[in-house]
């Protein structure tokens, strides 16, 4: 008689983690592993800076058996913040899509990983009351819709941050947060998301050791500064003369000029996907120098019916588009469509003042331009033909005229 004896071999469960080295994606790892995951992290280098050299071994030293880190600076600037400074998009007419524009190409990677790892489930450490949880869940179920999507911070016991700052230093996991500086920060080359600790009171003005790219503009230079930026068909390519092949180097070197004169500081009470309003602060010292820099040329090379349909359609309906998750839908492929096209035209130069918190554009010049001096001069050059006006003012007002008449009845 054959005996055959079988072993029951269990394969761990396998999670790909959206991973920042931040407190609640630290916690996260161990979180996960006790409960029998065998957790890879997933970092996106989109310009956050220096704390990326630490992440690996601060992932595995919170437990993850890979730790994953991808240089996708260039692809960021080009493929997500690019489109959004041709819409001109800002959330509720402030907020420059900072932390919104990574979410979908992190999702996208998550997905990559995922199925290259074999793993059935992927992760991230947004909140329940957050909107990062939308953009991530939606990346990925466009992508891929049998990929299953955990959120432990919808779930786990921790009910603050101070609670998690608590468990990292029992588990002597590395984090930065501390009850002393108790912010939850999200950075990318386009800008900084700052929340929690005493930026929750609206009331309360932001102290200054929560910014970490702007000078306090009381601080800043005494003397303003004068800067060119040039763009070849809607691409930013040249500060002060000097030309750059990536996109990437040339806002973070904006950042950089635009910071220490204290522009780019956005405080806000912004309405969030789940219902509540939400106290954000952010810096976007590049991304808001770009802004006024590209819709000054924009209106020197665009016609009146176009600029004017451009700007009441598009940049609300793409910042709703991106703070909403719907990066990976045919609406925003559309609208990017519209906006490469009007790119096109937009060459040229715009000649910016930098002044102690403030941007102000004080000259441009295109050779696509539209503004013809012979016309709108009042000199001896005048070339309108004023008769012409006269007669456009009387078709143009008819309406009201007719108007006027029979209310005068």
């Amino acid at each position: 008689m054959a005996f055959i004896i079988c072993y029951n071999t269990i394969m761990p469960k396998r999670v790909i983690l959206a991973y920042s080295g931040g407190l609640d994606t630290s916690v996260i790892v161990r979180w996960l592993t006790d409960r029998g995951y065998e957790v890879i992290t997933y970092t996106a280098d989109v310009g956050q800076g220096e704390e990326l050299s630490e992440i690996p071994s601060k992932a595995k030293a919170s437990g993850a058996v890979e730790a994953i880190v991808e240089d996708l600076k260039e692809e960021f600037a080009r493929e997500y913040c690019l489109p959004t400074l041709r819409a001109l998009a800002l959330y509720e007419g402030k907020y420059p899509l900072t932390a919104s524009l990574s979410r979908p190409l992190i999702a996208k990677k998550l997905v990559e990983y995922a199925e290259k790892f074999g793993a059935d489930y992927v992760a991230h450490g947004s909140t329940g009351k957050g909107n990062d949880q939308v953009r991530f869940e939606l990346s990925v179920w466009a992508l891929n819709p049998d990929i299953e999507v955990l959120a432990p911070v919808r779930e786990w016991e921790f009910k603050s941050r101070e609670e998690e700052v608590e468990y990292a230093l029992r588990h002597q996991i590395p984090v930065k947060a501390t009850k002393d500086k108790p912010y939850s920060i999200d950075k990318n080359l386009w800008g900084i998301s700052i929340e929690c600790g005493p930026l929750e009171d609206p009331w309360e003005e932001p102290p200054e050791d929560a910014f970490e790219w702007t000078q306090s503009p009381q601080k800043a230079p005494e003397e303003p500064e004068y800067i060119e930026i040039e763009f070849e068909e809607g691409v930013p390519v040249g500060i002060k003369g000097k030309r750059y092949e990536n996109l990437s180097q040339l806002i973070l070197d904006l950042n950089a000029i635009a910071g220490r004169h204290g522009i780019g500081r956005i405080d806000m009470v912004e309405n969030r996907l789940v219902g509540i309003k939400s106290r954000e602060v952010y810096e976007a010292p590049g991304a808001t120098v770009l802004y006024e820099a590209y819709r000054d040329l924009l209106s020197l090379v665009l016609d009146r019916f176009t600029f004017h349909y451009f700007l009441t359609h598009i940049p609300h309906e793409y910042a709703k588009v991106v703070y909403e998750g719907l990066w990976f839908s045919p609406l925003r492929e559309a609208l990017d469509a519209f906006t490469s096209r009007l790119a096109k035209y937009v060459s040229g130069k715009v000649r910016l003042k930098l002044y102690k918190g403030h941007v102000q554009v004080v000259g441009r010049t295109s050779p696509n331009s539209l503004y013809v001096e012979d016309l709108a001069t009042y000199s001896e050059k005048d070339a309108f033909d004023h008769k012409a006006g006269a007669n456009f003012t009387k078709v143009f007002g008819l309406p009201l005229k007719v108007l006027g008449r029979v209310r005068k009845r």
